[in-house]
């Protein structure tokens, strides 16, 4: 949201009814206390007079306001619209929340955006606020929060594992943003278990329908990679620095306007991957959604309205990693979700790699991109044509001809799926829809798609045409569909 844009009238109407959809869209401060804190905040609404609105915790930061305490207004959803309009700043902080500015650097951010480090952080501090540097000592710094009230690393570890250069920089941070060191954090919150393991609880908006994104997951899941049981879901993780597995317990939260928590326990080869696990598995529990918004958008449909008030708060899948998700889309072309599971599974079982810490029922990577360009349509269990599709998008992915990070704009990425012979667009949108994270995404010839609309009376060849009044949000119209078919649906 550019800063310009906050109207503040708007905004302090946000907050005098503490209306938890603001939560992450905006931050107020407050000029008599130093602090800046979340719309919601449970204390006493501030003066009009004495509040400034920031469109991100940076740049409340850098305006020299520190965290509040009592609502923590860095442990919010982020903001929905960065996948919403996916603007160069939306698509900038999914890298920064996934640690490109640590590994990388604003070269190596500003590069996978496809601008210049001076125009991108011109950009992002008109669009948020402040620069990339600042949102991303940010993230930093609420990554470090989290692990010291949650865990018993010691402060060095927590220090690395946050992105900090060194633990002075850590500690400087952490009394700047928070106004406390780290052993008073810590000691006010409690201390954290010491399995070896990092449990984070990731906030989301509500409604929430955990249950159906459960299900949805499941029944894809891939042995080896993925399990799932009754209320969670759990699978391995191929990182910037090493192998992880992690363990969602996912709760299912009817009631609207609030905060839900999936609580999230991550096992990582590298703690320096815990910035880029969690902001993964947001993206694949779609956390950042407001489905207000959306419920709002198809009150009074004939065909999804009905659907959402049945399943309020239902999310699109996405993915923790693109290029997974890239080649189960081309083995799901043409074939059931079983039969593109099965494929996969071999696919795993043949050349997935071992996981650094494996579990039961979890001990294989898929395998890379660049394993699978090396080989030839010979050697895949599938049709010719398709293993030449496979192995040519393969090729792209691993030589980063087409990235699936969400840098890159989306219409960008499309035009090259498109041009590799076999991938057509179903293939693109799907990976649109689940990699890209992509709001606006329909799938008319899907055969799942079909069917459903059939099940509901309507015509399966007016699809095309039914979707054009459901956009913006036409990948939640579609995984409303889908769900009518669940637990037979035939799409991948």
């Amino acid at each position: 949201m550019n800063s310009e844009r906050l109207d503040p009238e708007s905004c302090y109407r946000a907050v005098k009814s503490r209306d938890r959809r603001f939560d992450g869209v905006f931050y107020t401060a407050v000029r008599t206390t130093g602090i800046y804190c979340r719309p919601s905040c449970p204390a006493r609404t501030p003066a009009y007079q004495n509040v400034t609105f920031h469109p991100s915790a940076a740049s409340a930061q850098a305006a020299g306001y520190r965290a509040c305490k009592r609502c923590l207004p860095d442990a919010t959803p982020g903001s929905p619209d960065w996948d919403v309009a996916a603007t160069a700043a939306g698509r900038a902080m999914r890298l920064i929340a996934d640690g490109v500015v640590d590994r990388e650097g604003v070269d190596g951010l500003a590069t996978r955006v496809g601008y210049t480090p001076r125009h991108l952080t011109r950009l992002l501090t008109g669009e948020l606020g402040a620069g990339p540097l600042a949102l991303a000592r940010a993230r930093r710094a609420q990554t470090a929060r989290v692990l010291i009230e949650t865990t018993e690393l010691t402060y060095a570890d927590i220090a690395f594992a946050s992105g900090f250069s060194s633990v002075r920089q850590f500690n400087d941070t952490i009394r700047e943003v928070y106004a406390s060191s780290p052993t008073e954090l810590r000691g006010r919150r409690g201390r954290g278990t010491t399995t070896g393991a990092v449990t984070m609880r990731l906030a989301v908006r509500t409604p929430f329908a955990g249950r159906a994104l459960l299900d949805f997951l499941a029944v894809r899941a891939i042995p080896g990679v993925e399990a799932a049981g009754d209320d969670w879901y759990a699978r391995t993780l191929s990182l910037p620095h090493g192998s992880g597995i992690v363990r969602l317990e996912i709760p299912d939260v009817a009631e609207p306007g609030q905060t839900a928590f999936v609580s999230a326990t991550f096992a990582l080869e590298d703690l320096r991957d815990t910035a880029a696990a969690t902001e993964r598995v947001r993206r694949l529990l779609d956390a950042d959604c407001d489905p207000v918004a959306v419920s709002d958008a198809f009150a009074g449909d004939p065909v999804i309205g009905p659907l959402v008030r049945a399943v309020p708060g239902l999310r699109v899948p996405g993915h923790v990693d693109g290029h997974e998700i890239a080649v189960r889309a081309v083995l799901g072309q043409q074939v059931s979700v079983a039969g593109a599971r099965t494929v996969a599974a071999r696919l795993v079982a043949e050349h997935g790699r071992a996981v650094a810490h494996p579990v039961e029922g979890l001990t294989l990577l898929f395998p890379s991109a660049s394993t699978l360009a090396g080989l030839s349509p010979e050697d895949l269990p599938m049709p010719r044509s398709r293993g030449r599709a496979l192995i040519a998008l393969c090729a792209a992915l691993a030589s980063g001809d087409i990235a699936l990070d969400r840098g890159p704009d989306r219409d960008d990425v499309r035009r090259s799926l498109l041009a590799i012979p076999g991938i057509g667009p179903w293939t693109a949108d799907y990976i649109a829809l689940r990699a890209l994270g992509h709001p606006d995404v329909f799938l008319p010839t899907d055969i799942g798609i079909r069917d459903a609309l059939a099940g509901l009376g309507r015509d399966p060849s007016t699809a095309a045409d039914l979707a054009e009044g459901w956009a913006p949000w036409r990948s939640y119209a579609q995984l409303h569909l889908w769900h009518t078919l669940t637990p037979t649906s035939k799409e991948q």
